[in-house]
């Protein structure tokens, strides 16, 4: 009875304040660049010789030239959510023949049963300056 009401209260709760949270299966993360140690060395050349004309904001917000960013590891280390990371080449070949052309990339996407809904779009996302912008999106949108 105790776990009802709570998560009751949390449902009236994100009702009250305009919009439903959803319950986080899985975030899977998808990057607007492909796999391979040959892709990795191009985009950071990329990031270095033309930063605003490099396709994948995602990639700038989590990740620098050479290492993960800070902010966004301690998030991805420490969090109650189930993440999966896919370059887009990956995504496309696991998910080619239910989902493969549906999306743009990069986006965030959550696992909902057997389907995939958008929770951060490509918009947003290209829109987005910090980790930190990153992280309150995925924490206002999901529950763990």
């Amino acid at each position: 009875m105790k776990n009802w009401f709570l998560a009751s209260f949390q449902d009236i709760r994100v009702y009250f304040w305009g919009m439903k949270k959803k319950i986080a299966q899985r975030l899977i993360f998808v990057y607007d660049a492909d796999s391979g140690t040959r892709n990795v060395v191009l985009d950071s050349v990329h990031k270095i010789v033309s930063p605003s004309t490099y396709g994948c904001n995602l990639c700038n917000i989590t990740h620098g030239l050479f290492r993960e960013n800070r902010k966004w590891k301690h998030f991805r280390q420490e969090s109650a959510y189930q993440m999966t990371f896919f370059h887009k080449d990956e995504f496309l070949k696991q998910y080619a023949s239910k989902f493969g052309h549906k999306f743009h990339f990069p986006i965030v996407l959550i696992e909902a049963g057997t389907e995939l809904e958008i929770l951060i779009s490509t918009q947003e996302l290209n829109s987005l300056k910090s980790p930190v912008e990153l992280i309150g999106l995925i924490e206002g949108r999901t529950t763990p």
